[in-house]
C-alpha cells in the first residue's frame, strides 16, 4: 500500500457518532424503566431504562452514544433483533442511587439535540403506568436504593416463599438513622 497522498484509495471516509437531529422521527418519547433484567449486576442495584428506536443503525449509534458519552452509564445495549417490524430497543444501565433521576434528566436533555423532543415532552412507563417524565415523578415511583428495591419487591416473593413452605426473608425498613449514616458515608 502506498502512503502517497496523491493516490486515492477506494476506502470511504469513516464518520462515527450522531449529529444534530440525526434521530428526528426515529424515537418514541417514552422512557421505559425496569422492564428488563440488568446484565451488569443484580436488579436491586441497577436501574435499566430503555428507549424504542425505529432503525437498526440508529439504535446501534444511540447505544454507542450512551456508552461513550456518560461516565454514569454502566452499560448500553441494543436488542439483538426487531421488537416489532423495524423497531429496536436500546437499553441503558445505571446504578440504583438517589442521583439516577438527575442522570436520566441529563440523558433526556441531551437527546433533545438528537430528536425533535424536548426533555419535558418525554413520558415514563414504570410498573404498568405511564406518567409525564420529571425527576420528581421518577424519584416518587422508582426505588432509588437497593434496600428500597428489595423492600418493594420482597413482599411478593415472601408470599410465594410462604405458599411454598419456605422461610421468608426479613425485609429491613430504612430508618432515618440508617439513612443519615448512609448519607454521611456517601453511599446514597
Amino acid at each position: 500500500m502506498h502512503n502517497n497522498p496523491l493516490i486515492k484509495h477506494n476506502n470511504p471516509l469513516l464518520t462515527e457518532g450522531l449529529q444534530y437531529k440525526d434521530l428526528e422521527g426515529m424515537m418514541k418519547p417514552t422512557i421505559h424503566v425496569d422492564e428488563f433484567a440488568a446484565k451488569m449486576g443484580d436488579d436491586d442495584d441497577i436501574i435499566v431504562v430503555s428507549f424504542f428506536v425505529r432503525d437498526a443503525q440508529a439504535a446501534r449509534d444511540l447505544m454507542a452514544w450512551f456508552e461513550k458519552g456518560y461516565d454514569f452509564v454502566m452499560d448500553a445495549d441494543r436488542s439483538p433483533g426487531e421488537i416489532k417490524p423495524n423497531r429496536y430497543l436500546v437499553y441503558v444501565e445505571l446504578r440504583r442511587r438517589s442521583t439516577a433521576p438527575q442522570h436520566i434528566q441529563m440523558l433526556l436533555d441531551d437527546l433533545s439535540t438528537l430528536t425533535e423532543f424536548e426533555a419535558d415532552e418525554w413520558r415514563m412507563h414504570y410498573n404498568g403506568r405511564d406518567t409525564d417524565w420529571s425527576e420528581q415523578a421518577f424519584a416518587d415511583q422508582v426505588p432509588l436504593t437497593p434496600d428500597a428495591y428489595r423492600a418493594a419487591n420482597q413482599g411478593d416473593l415472601n408470599e410465594m416463599r410462604s405458599a411454598a413452605g419456605l422461610s421468608v426473608k426479613k425485609v429491613h425498613a430504612i430508618t432515618p438513622e440508617t439513612r443519615a449514616l448512609q448519607a454521611a458515608a456517601g453511599i446514597l
